[in-house]
């Protein structure tokens, strides 16, 4: 997996400046939060503001994303 170093920051910059993680998370869809220079975290933008999202679609994503991951799940299983 490729990870662009734009959307990588560290736990500090997160604790001091989370409003502004939370724009770049809005904007790149996702940030990865880093301890140590290790990827901790990954904080993702999933609605538009005030856009509401139902049970059903969420259960929807739910499955999606751990479909999409079944791999990493048996890896980390092992």
């Amino acid at each position: 997996m490729l990870i662009d170093s734009r959307t990588m920051v560290s736990i500090t910059e997160v604790n001091q400046n989370f409003s502004r993680v939370a724009k770049m998370a809005e904007e790149t869809g996702a940030i990865y939060v880093l301890k140590n220079n290790k990827p901790l975290l990954k904080i993702s933008y999933i609605a538009q503001e005030n856009e509401e999202v139902g049970d059903n679609e969420a259960l929807e994503l739910a499955a999606q994303l751990t479909q999409r991951s079944q791999k990493s799940y048996e890896v980390l299983a092992q």
